[in-house]
């Protein structure tokens, strides 16, 4: 997905920015990136690839470099950026958060009118931060120029630009699907996409933009330069995986979510007798952990970790780029407690199950360890959708989410007129799918969490919150 942060300072804020952005590294693997802006000398900017060494080792050598009062960096999951940009609004230097599905058709539009170009990657593709700020160019101004950017682009467009008199703009996309917050400490401003990066940083919630909203940042304080929208469709991932525990997101705390998300599944397997008799509960580590610590609460039985996760080395699970070494280094960090396994019967608790790819390692691994029985829960429903608005569960076909493939191999083409009925439990297409995924993964039972109760669990309107992956619609 990716993430950001800038802060605007009336001293140096080279280390805010530099811990700021490092504080996002769990939400993107493939670039990394600052730039600084000086009165005196400018901007300055460094680029790095972050696919196999954190943010912090790269851009550790680069900070003395750096000097200025005002600067934003990103984690990208996609293009190099920030990008400095040159043009009739000026130079300024932008980084985005977001996903452009009609890209090519953008930039087809664009093309048309002769003499425009594009600097292409060795892909042969556009970086989708040059193209969105070959549309915000194409006004009068930064503030209609986003605004326009933003109602041709299918998808999502968050972004930040810095610039050259050193102030921020934020800007957060059109139905809020991400996240955008500002903190405010005795010496500047900052903005961010986790709160908690800020806290660690000295600044106090100050401001959460709404949807649309832009916002200008400077030391002394912050403007709103266009007001927020009516509609909010934030994503019900950031809570249920994406989101840091510490995380807030529009006043909901995402540990305490991911407790009451626990619970609700537990005691909607009370009411309906179908809690599984075992000898503990677990977490999928490390998001599903917070989540069967409130499936155990409820359910009454014990919370246990029978095996961790070796992370120094291999910080996060969806690294390295290529599949089967992934696949091995997921196995790698799998460390078992043998005493903790061996003979027990064991509920674990994931936050989703998306490809099942690693999941069927995992069950595998739990046996090989001795486990007696392995039951598994996800802490969200069904994934039937690829994400169309950011990159969560991105591939080249809904074939390859596991629950796709399991409603093809039942019904063929017929059983994917009927998704909403696999999604339900209580129906017979439901059981039937649940019953295919157990035995082609091994579990001795599965439940996923119903929509109903994970809204509950978040708590916020349901008319403000995205479920497109779970149920093809906003």
């Amino acid at each position: 997905m990716g993430g950001f942060f800038g802060a605007v300072s009336k001293k140096d804020c080279v280390l805010d920015v530099f811990f700021g952005v490092d504080y996002h590294s769990h939400l993107g693997t493939r670039r990394g990136g600052m730039i600084i802006f000086d009165e005196k000398d400018g901007f300055q900017r460094q680029i790095h690839s972050i696919e196999n060494t954190p943010f912090r080792t790269k851009f550790e050598k680069d900070l003395h470099e750096f000097h200025g009062g005002s600067g934003i960096g990103c984690i990208s999951d996609t293009d190099p950026q920030p990008l400095l940009v040159r043009s009739h609004l000026g130079l300024y230097a932008i980084t985005t958060v977001g996903i452009i599905r009609n890209a090519e058709e953008l930039i087809a539009q664009y093309f048309s009118d002769h003499g425009h170009q594009f600097m292409a990657m060795s892909s042969g593709k556009v970086n989708s931060t040059e193209l969105a700020a070959a549309l915000i160019n194409q006004k009068e101004d930064l503030v209609s120029g986003i605004l326009h950017a933003q109602s041709l682009i299918e998808g999502s467009l968050t972004l930040l630009i810095l610039q050259a008199d050193g102030s921020i703009i934020a800007a957060r996309d059109r139905v809020g699907r991400l996240p955008v917050l500002i903190g405010k400490s005795g010496s500047g401003c900052c903005v961010s996409f986790e709160s908690f990066a800020y806290h660690k940083l000295g600044y106090q919630d100050a401001y959460e933009l709404g949807p649309q909203e832009i916002v200008r940042i400077t030391s002394d304080g912050f403007e709103t330069l266009s007001p927020p929208g009516d509609k909010m469709r934030i994503c019900a991932f950031l809570w249920t995986y994406y989101g840091y525990p510490n995380s807030n997101y529009e006043g909901v705390n995402v540990e305490l979510m991911r407790y009451r998300n626990g619970e609700r599944m537990a005691q909607s397997e009370l009411d309906r007798g179908m809690l599984p008799e075992v000898d503990c509960v677990a977490g999928v580590p490390d998001s599903g952990i917070a989540h069967a610590i409130g499936y155990a609460a409820r359910s009454g039985q014990p919370f246990s970790r029978p095996f961790v996760k070796y992370t120094p080395t291999w910080p996060r699970s969806f690294m390295p780029e290529n599949q089967d070494v992934r696949n091995q280094v997921a196995k790698m960090k799998q460390i078992p407690i043998p005493e903790l396994i061996a003979g027990k019967k064991l509920l674990f608790v994931d936050d989703s199950i998306v490809r099942g790819t690693q999941l069927r390692e995992t069950v595998d691994f739990l046996y090989s360890s001795g486990a007696s029985e392995v039951h598994m829960r996800s802490a969200c429903p069904p994934i039937m959708y690829s994400c169309p608005y950011l990159n969560f569960s991105r591939g080249s076909s809904d074939m390859e989410l596991l629950a796709r493939r399991t409603v093809q191999k039942l019904e063929g083409d017929e059983g994917q007129k009927h998704l909403d009925e696999y999604s339900d439990a209580t129906t017979h297409r439901g059981q039937c799918m649940l019953e295919s995924i157990c035995k082609e993964m091994g579990f001795e039972s599965l439940g996923y969490q119903s929509l109903d109760g994970l809204l509950d669990a978040i708590g916020l309107p349901r008319d403000k919150i995205c479920t497109y992956c779970w149920s093809g619609r906003e």
